[in-house]
């Protein structure tokens, strides 16, 4: 509950913004839909529902606070020390998982709050519902309850589950640098993603959001291409030098949600000065003319007009360029409306998991060697493929075989059990030394043994 004005205007100004941005990612979507599909395959409506959002919140008087940001929880149990083993897959595609990293609870937000994707405008996961779920912004619910993105323990998670099920790495979807909106807590909980990945013998990578050079114009007065440069600075420096991070022909993989903000190719002349290694830059689908030269190809994305858009991307445009993502999701519905963040977008039945079995069959002939799942976690949009209780793990077992690992859900429910334990015996450190060595079983493909020790403790 906020009692502060101050502290309304800084989750207004915020609410606004992230707003903007779901406006301008899907005026962009919506621009090539119509383009392509015909105008009944967007509603005009939608657009002026967002936008009234954004007129309530316009009014609120900027602060110049930065925004509150906690420091790095410390590890206190024993040093993790791995030598970890790829999967043995029987598909030669890589894949890759599109995650978000901005989950917060009231212990990790600086504020005391839960972070706004958990909450948007209306949500209060304070409020258990009768079925024991927490209320959280979304259709879906985690199985392992609303988490932030910096707890150790859910990163291991995640990325444990992404190996048993032959995922290759994570490409993080990235707000860049600046101290504005919550990009600041983003760039935190990647930095600590970024850190366990090569534990768990993963790959990552990064898909820019160059939409929030507008707002970081807006806050700091920063020129949008000086901004990039600074941003492309940390990237360049901090994961590009990484042996981990995401490679095509020896260049290190740049996704970019439009281009947005970065408007002409003279743009990216200049933001890109910065690379000492020229980055293979991809673009959203059908947007790769902006970055002219400096553009290495596309990747695709979840439409409304669903696989008709995969089938149009791939047969019509794909091969025209050098290098393009596949793209696979289970399904598509949006909390928007009823968190109060404008209007539901478009709906793309689940199907159980036919709709994700339906873009992997899809990705397998596109003539592609790279697919990129959306999405881990986005559950404003429910694009959600890690184990939820609505779901399960069903999603996670169909990309087990289509990747072709041995594994099976059997692995999964393990890893699960390693969480809960984990949770379960904090501060026990005889425990928790066990299962740091079953932690170091299952990066290194040792099940057996790691089952053992968790069944022992079970």
């Amino acid at each position: 509950m906020l009692n502060a004005e101050s502290d309304l205007c800084k989750t207004s100004s915020l609410l606004r913004n992230i707003v903007i941005n779901k406006v301008m990612r899907f005026q962009k979507n919506s621009f090539r839909t119509f383009r392509l599909c015909g105008p009944e395959s967007y509603r005009v409506s939608d657009f002026f529902s967002i936008a009234f959002v954004v007129f309530l919140f316009w009014g609120c008087k900027k602060s110049s606070a930065p925004v509150p940001v906690t420091s790095q929880k410390t590890d206190t149990t024993v040093t993790v020390v791995t030598g970890a083993k790829p999967v043995v897959k029987t598909n030669s595609q890589k894949v890759y998982v599109h995650y978000m990293p901005w989950f917060e609870t009231p212990a990790t937000s600086g504020t005391g709050n839960w972070g706004l994707h958990w909450t948007m405008a209306n949500e209060n996961p304070n409020i258990v519902l009768p079925n024991g779920r927490r209320q959280i912004a979304s259709w879906f619910y985690p199985m392992i309850g609303p988490y932030d993105s910096d707890d150790r323990d859910v990163i291991d998670y995640h990325l444990l589950l992404m190996k048993y099920a032959g995922i290759d790495g994570v490409i993080v979807d990235w707000y860049g640098t600046f101290n504005v909106d919550d990009y600041a807590l983003n760039l935190r909980n990647t930095d600590s993603l970024f850190k366990r990945v090569p534990l768990a013998g993963l790959q990552f990578g990064i898909c820019y959001e160059d939409a929030s050079l507008a707002q970081v114009k807006a806050a700091t007065g920063t020129d949008t291409v000086d901004a990039a440069q600074q941003d492309f600075n940390y990237l360049q420096s901090k994961y590009f030098t990484s042996s981990n991070y995401i490679t095509i022909n020896n260049q290190p993989l740049l996704l970019d949600f439009g281009p947005q903000g970065l408007k002409t190719t003279a743009d990216w002349q200049q933001a890109f000065s910065v690379f000492s290694t020229k980055p293979r830059l991809l673009s959203l689908e059908y947007e790769g003319g902006v970055t002219g030269s400096y553009g290495s190809g596309e990747f695709a994305w979840v439409d409304a007009t669903d696989q008709a858009n995969l089938q149009g991307f791939y047969q019509n445009r794909a091969p025209a360029l050098s290098t393009f993502f596949a793209v696979a999701y289970p399904g598509f519905q949006d909390f928007y409306q009823q968190g109060g963040w404008g209007s539901t977008l478009f709906l793309i039945s689940y199907n159980g998991a036919g709709t994700l079995q339906n873009c992997l069959n899809l990705a397998k002939t596109s003539g592609t060697n790279y697919l990129q799942l959306i999405t881990w976690n986005d559950y404003g949009e429910g694009t959600v493929i890690e184990p939820t209780l609505d779901f399960n793990f069903s999603f996670l077992q169909t990309i087990q075989q289509y990747t072709g690992v041995s594994y099976t859900v059997t692995e999964l429910k393990l890893i699960y059990n390693w969480y809960t334990l984990r949770k379960k015996y904090v501060g026990n450190a005889t425990v928790e030394q066990q299962l740091v060595q079953a932690y170091n079983d299952l990066v290194t493909l040792d099940v057996t043994d790691a089952t053992t020790i968790i069944s022992g403790i079970n």
